[in-house]
């Protein structure tokens, strides 16, 4: 337990109007991780982290914050928490470093304290240019980054993104990505809900897949997209090789791909399989790497089985 920033037992959230939005999950993230919670429109993933955030009350369950029991210390357990919504929710006409310093003022840290903090954290997120203008002259990608530093101000051990990266152009997104790894380094927790399933696949150690207010699939990422029975894999080789690549390897379904041809493995047959028939008609494999996209392959097939 100690190892672990948040437990969810049993968690169950009934709307006044009868809609069941979670039934009884349970779910633990490992201090220090970078996790993915996934699932189609209206799965409970907002409704989870309102629960943890102490934004929604809960029907019933448990909920363990860093160690704290929500339901024994609640202001406790939400000074652990930062939160960064889907929806943009600042100031528009407010400075960009006050919109920050404010934030601190909720938590108790004098401004003294929270001025150097918020400049570190702004510049951080490249932001130290921007320190003194309004947030409605920011980008859309830069009001992303400035709703996290908002939310980093108290320092929290556990952080929530909810569709982070909506909206932001590829460029800020792997540029906000970098510097959230450096927290999970540093030993901050993170939550991420997002609909951009490759992103989940490469940054996150493990992974909860939840539908219509059920855990279908969790667990580490590697064991996780283990569990599906087939394999796509890029074979590099020469540019004028590919259409002799292609029929040669008419078993594994193979299709044209950008740097070579794509294969696809059953189990019947693994990769060097595929190497030797290649190498039989003379071509050569430069690289075999997994295709990107097995977590969206997953995600489809099981909320799909679900409906």
């Amino acid at each position: 337990m100690a190892d672990d920033a948040l437990i969810i037992e049993s968690l169950r959230k009934t709307y006044a109007g009868g809609t069941e939005a979670l039934k009884g999950i349970s779910l633990t993230v490992p201090r220090g991780d970078f996790f993915a919670l996934l699932g189609p429109n209206g799965a409970g993933k907002s409704t989870l982290i309102g629960i943890a955030t102490g934004l929604v009350t809960k029907s019933g369950g448990r909920l363990v914050v860093d160690g704290i029991d929500a339901d024994d210390a609640p202001e406790r357990a939400r000074r652990h928490v930062g939160v960064v919504p889907q929806g943009l929710n600042i100031d528009w006409f407010g400075k960009v470093l006050d919109t920050v310093v404010n934030q601190a003022g909720y938590y108790g840290i004098s401004r003294a304290q929270a001025l150097p903090r918020a400049k570190k954290l702004l510049t951080d997120l490249g932001l130290g240019d921007k320190m003194h203008v309004t947030a409605r002259e920011l980008s859309g990608g830069m009001q992303r980054r400035l709703m996290i530093a908002r939310a980093l101000i108290h320092e929290p051990t556990i952080l929530f993104l909810d569709e982070p990266t909506a909206g932001v152009d590829v460029e800020l997104r792997r540029g906000m990505w970098e510097y959230l790894r450096t927290l999970t380094k540093d030993g901050v927790t993170i939550l991420l809900t997002t609909h951009y399933l490759e992103e989940a696949e490469q940054l996150a150690g493990h992974v909860a897949i939840i539908n219509k207010g059920t855990i279908i699939e969790q667990g580490r990422m590697a064991e996780v997209l283990a569990k599906l029975s087939t394999e796509d894999l890029i074979l590099e080789v020469e540019a004028p090789a590919v259409g002799g690549a292609i029929a040669a390897l008419a078993g594994f379904r193979p299709l044209a791909a950008e740097g070579g041809v794509q294969i696809t493995l059953d189990g019947s047959r693994n990769v060097t399989d595929a190497v030797k028939a290649l190498d039989a008609k003379g071509i050569a494999v430069r690289t075999a790497r997994s295709k990107s996209g097995r977590l969206e392959e997953l995600f489809l097939r099981l909320t799909q089985d679900t409906k």
